[in-house]
């Protein structure tokens, strides 16, 4: 399941990415404002576009994914097929001995 949401996370992402890369800016109408043509037919400010709608659309599936994720991932299972094992601890060591310091060099003047 996590692979499969992971899967259309990503995919999710680029479309997204793609399709905002798509739109026309705020101010591209704006040459319209001047007496140029327009190229939506409610003005600037009119009907939601196509891509307006697609990139709502991802925005959700990507919000879902991304809960869906994070929900996932904080609920793993954790089992083991050890829980019946009896814990193994670590035997006491002994420290290893000091080498012997060997004698101080005499000084030379």
């Amino acid at each position: 399941m996590i692979i499969f949401l992971t899967t259309v996370h990503v995919i999710v992402c680029f479309a997204l990415g793609g399709i905002v890369l798509l739109q026309h800016g705020k101010g591209a109408d704006m040459g319209a404002a001047f007496g140029g043509s327009s190229q939506t037919v409610f003005g600037s400010a009119g009907a939601t576009t196509f891509l307006g709608k697609l990139t709502a659309g991802a925005a959700i599936v990507f919000m879902l994914t991304s809960l869906g994720l994070t929900y996932l991932a904080s609920h793993r299972y954790k089992a083991t097929i050890m829980k019946d094992a009896p814990a193994r601890t670590a035997a006491p060591t002994q420290p290893a001995p000091m080498p012997p310091t060997a004698p101080a060099a005499p000084a030379t003047k």
